[in-house]
């Protein structure tokens, strides 16, 4: 038990660590893609803020830079026949729910950035499976409970791995092959891939 925690203690602090160094070298660009999101709908929101499950069904409010239109929730029931993913997930490639600034921060991936913010205040790792919507956990098996066993991540195994191009249970597999073989060099390793493929984008 107390060899667990001293482990945790690890990861704990190299998940402060890996935030504080992103948000900072970040910041300028996240200072600008706030503004941009003002100036093309002043009375929206910056922030997109989601219920989301952690560790051991913890639930928690996950942030993300608003890339969607405002009552994106609402108009998701009149899309969810076209749902691209199988299993609890959904997942479509063209979703007209986006904006066109959108389409930009998702490709490179900075609507995500806010998420540091969720690793500081310990809800989420740098490195671990999604963060799934309560509703996806209320429709899991048995096995992709799994994925709960550790906190999720701001990125992951299954993302550097094909992402869009996995089935649900491809995902699931992958989150479980994290966790079970998880560690820091593992860690250092993904994040690398996915400055490496972050970086492909822009190419």
């Amino acid at each position: 038990m107390v060899q667990n925690r001293k482990i945790e203690r690890r990861y704990r602090i190299f998940d402060i660590l890996v935030a504080v160094l992103a948000l900072c070298i970040s910041a300028p660009i996240l200072l600008l893609v706030a503004i941009c999101i003002k100036i093309l709908d002043w009375k929206a929101p910056v922030f997109f803020k989601q219920r989301r499950i952690g560790k051991y069904g913890k639930s928690f409010m996950m942030y993300k830079f608003r890339s969607m239109q405002v009552d994106a929730e609402k108009q998701k029931d009149a899309i969810q026949s076209q749902n691209e993913m199988s299993g609890p997930m959904f997942k479509m490639e063209n979703d007209p729910r986006i904006t066109k600034l959108g389409k930009w921060l998702r490709k490179f991936s900075i609507d995500e950035f806010p998420q540091f913010i969720n690793v500081l205040q310990g809800d989420m790792s740098c490195v671990g499976p999604r963060p799934p919507l309560p509703e996806e956990v209320r429709e899991y098996e048995t096995r992709h409970l799994e994925r709960l066993g550790v906190k999720p991540g701001c990125t992951g195994l299954w993302q550097v791995s094909g992402r869009n191009q996995l089935s649900f249970e491809e995902m699931v597999e992958l989150d479980i092959t994290y966790i079970k073989n998880r560690s820091i060099r593992l860690n250092i390793q993904i994040i690398l891939r996915t400055f490496k493929e972050l970086l492909g984008k822009g190419m």
